[in-house]
């Protein structure tokens, strides 16, 4: 770790005693680079059915339920059709002017027109003949035709964003308007005869319209996803489209008889798919919470919980690296994403670190290991924690327990790293004068009001959506005791950022869906569980390791929503055969699909905080994986003792926990080369070797691990010489 600190920088600077306070750009989510800002008149009708998407929500989950694939479909289409109204094909800018119009140009978008607007009319002639007129026989002409041309429109929409683009900031293409009408008609052909599809669908009976309006629908979830959350779900989830068509080809256990078009395409709009567990969370308990993270937001508690963290730990040693690691905490209950939560504190902390002497590399990383770990902080950790109680059945508030020290194990080892960082370096922190008043913001902890009211409806018994209804209520109802008070325009503008907020994951959920479709159908998870079967027969604790490989290789560049509900279908039916109980093996998937937001060399978080800090993305990915190294110990942890998530009575929890604690310490000390003074190689091999033999929290490797830890205590502290323990050994 020689290189933490810049030697060329100066002395910390604390010349400066005017107060450091997060304001209320914490809680705004700063626009990405191809996110559209709407002026005037256009600004408000796309916040209004941003609004009407969220209330759309709220009224479906607590007055009047939907079915099921009406209720979904109608959450991904809304979501898809604001997806390309906000984001465009590439990034745009305030000073781009209008694209010059060339043949090709115009000749592709004409094909695109043609193709989509048939459809779109095809479509709405369906929805005419039969809902406004009550033919029960649909249009024959509209239903056989509609499908090539759609899908054909579709594509040439999604390419002439793509090739002829246009930067402008507020202006929505005509590329754009043809994907919205391409989603209303593959949707509403999905719903209009969604009945018959739950019946056809994946079946020989499949009609050929099934599989177009299918097609087209996974090219626009595809391209939401390239435009909301990047290259890398999108690649992934197209070699998974095309290993559904290649499996006579392939080798080994990927073999299988591969599936015809017909078959496969109306499948995977179906609740085995797109519309499966992702997307059943997305549009019920991720919605929900998402637009209660929005509702704290607006009335700025995340910039109180950032305040509140700078006065309990900004005046210590390495202040603001400590601040990171409490806001990063706190923020984690409302913010779903690690990046986003990089970008809410980090640009505060990220340059009171540099200020205090951290290199820049080194702030960047810190944030996005802190950060990384909002994920696995109750209650509402992310999205992943409402997705695990859909795949296994296990009650959510068993889940949110159960997380409760992971998430203090993770927050731990982050804080052990930064502390014993700011020893060996001589880091300082605030002047306190510079801080904000702890007594002064604790009279104002009623703020915490929400997050009380959830945490205590959760365990009250109430369901999981009258929980999050419950809390919404609260932080308006808290509002009015703070000068955020929230009116009809504060409530207007939460659920505008709900919707916006959500947007992103609906996207990623539903790329996710396609992907456990695949997987359901071709049968891949299970022969991946008999592999790890096979490598269970020479060691269980290899197959762990394997999966856990697994699972941060998929979840590199995704977030860990998808990376999550995707390694969770490959990797944990294989554990569970194992003989592993289905809460650890989730855990232990979820955990490192986390913990690949800061894994190289695709770190979505550390890049987030190397753009925060204008330092080296790669170099920030490789200091924040070194940073957030011990974490990567605690599943092995909860693995080998499931007490660490609550499973075993109170002694055994509390005799694994300070195991851990010791473990953990002992193993950042080896790594940052700090243990109660500056140590050799020799001294941290050992610590890192004490450390690992406490990774099974049995009497005797705790004794291994405790004996190393107090031998070298006792030589830092000069109360034996290493030359009597070498006499002693003799």
């Amino acid at each position: 770790m020689s290189d933490t600190l810049d030697p060329d920088r100066a002395a910390p600077d604390h010349a400066s005693d005017a107060p450091i306070l997060a304001t209320e750009a914490v809680d705004e989510d700063p626009p990405s680079s191809n996110q559209r800002r709407f002026l005037s008149a256009g600004h408000w009708a796309f916040a209004s059915a941003c609004v009407a998407y969220s209330l759309f929500h709220l009224f479906v989950m607590n007055v009047y339920p939907l079915e099921t694939w009406t209720y979904r479909l109608l959450h991904l289409g809304g979501g898809l059709i604001l997806g390309f109204l906000l984001y465009a094909a590439h990034g745009v800018d305030e000073a781009a002017p209008a694209p010059r119009r060339s043949l090709a140009s115009v000749a592709l978008l004409a094909l695109a027109a043609a193709g989509v607007l048939y459809g779109g009319i095809a479509i709405g002639a369906v929805w005419v003949n039969g809902v406004v007129l009550g033919n029960a026989r649909p249009l024959g002409w509209a239903v056989s035709s509609f499908g090539v041309p759609l899908t054909i429109g579709t594509a040439a929409a999604v390419a002439h964003g793509w090739i002829f683009a246009d930067h402008r900031i507020g202006r929505v293409t005509l590329s754009d308007l043809l994907l919205v009408v391409a989603t209303l008609a593959s949707v509403g052909y999905t719903i209009f005869f969604s009945r018959q599809l739950q019946m056809r669908a994946g079946m020989p009976m499949a009609q050929p319209g099934d599989m177009w309006a299918a097609v087209a629908g996974v090219i626009l979830i595809l391209e939401a996803v390239r435009r909301m959350a990047g290259l890398a779900l999108v690649i992934i989830a197209g070699v998974f489209v095309l290993y559904a068509f290649a499996g006579p080809w392939l080798p080994g256990i990927f073999a299988h008889a591969g599936y015809a078009p017909l078959r496969f395409f109306s499948y995977i709009f179906t609740d085995n798919g797109i519309l499966s567990a992702p997307i059943a969370i997305s549009s019920t308990y991720i919605i929900l919470f998402v637009i209660f993270a929005a509702f704290l937001q607006a009335t700025h508690v995340g910039a109180y919980f950032v305040n509140v963290a700078f006065a309990a730990a900004g005046h210590k040693r390495g202040g603001p690296a400590k601040v990171a690691v409490f806001a990063s905490g706190l923020m984690g209950m409302i913010n779903g994403t690690s990046a986003g939560n990089v970008v809410a504190t980090g640009s505060l902390t990220i340059p009171l670190m540099k200020k205090v002497g951290y290199k820049g590399q080194t702030a960047a990383a810190v944030e996005a290991a802190a950060s990384s770990g909002g994920q696995i902080m109750p209650p509402i950790m992310g999205a992943g924690a409402f997705i695990m109680a859909e795949i296994t059945g296990i009650p959510y508030t068993e889940i949110v327990w159960a997380a409760v020290i992971p998430a203090v194990l993770y927050f731990a080892s982050v804080f052990f790293m930064v502390d014993l960082m700011a020893q060996r370096f001589a880091m300082v922190g605030l002047p306190r004068s510079a801080l904000p008043k702890f007594g002064a913001l604790m009279k104002q902890a009623y703020l915490f009001a929400p997050i009380v009211v959830l945490v205590w409806a959760l365990y009250s018994g109430y369901s999981v959506i009258r929980c999050g209804t419950l809390a919404m209520i609260t932080a308006a109802v808290v509002s009015w005791l703070t000068p955020n008070r929230m009116g009809p325009r504060a409530l207007f503008h939460a659920l505008d950022l709900g919707a916006r907020m959500a947007l992103q994951l609906v996207a990623v959920c539903a790329a996710a869906g396609i992907i456990v479709g695949v997987i359901a159908l071709t049968g891949i998870g299970t022969r991946f569980s008999a592999l790890l079967l096979g490598i269970a027969d020479q060691s269980q604790l290899l197959a762990m390791a394997f999966s856990m490989l697994v699972a941060v290789v998929l979840g590199m560049g995704m977030p860990t929503t998808a990376a999550y509900a995707v390694a969770a279908s490959v990797i944990a039916p294989g554990l569970v055969n194992l003989g592993i109980e289905p809460l650890t093996a989730h855990f232990f998937i979820f955990y490192f699909a986390v913990m690949s937001a800061i894994t190289p060399p695709v770190a979505l978080a550390a890049y987030a905080g190397a753009a925060l800090a204008g330092s080296d993305p790669m170099k920030t990915s490789v200091e924040s994986f070194r940073i957030g190294l011990a974490a990567f110990v605690v599943p092995y942890m909860f693995f080998f003792s499931d007490s660490l998530l609550m499973q075993g009575d109170w002694l055994d929890t509390a005799h694994v926990l300070a195991s851990a604690l010791l473990g953990i310490y002992l193993l950042s000390a080896g790594i940052i080369g700090w243990y109660f003074g500056r140590i050799g190689w020799a001294a941290r091999v050992l610590l890192i070797g004490g450390a690992l033999a406490m990774l099974d929290a049995g009497l005797v490797t705790d004794l291994v691990g405790l004996a190393i830890g107090a031998g070298l205590f006792a030589v830092q502290r000069r109360l034996v010489r290493p030359q009597d323990v070498a006499r002693g050994a003799d």
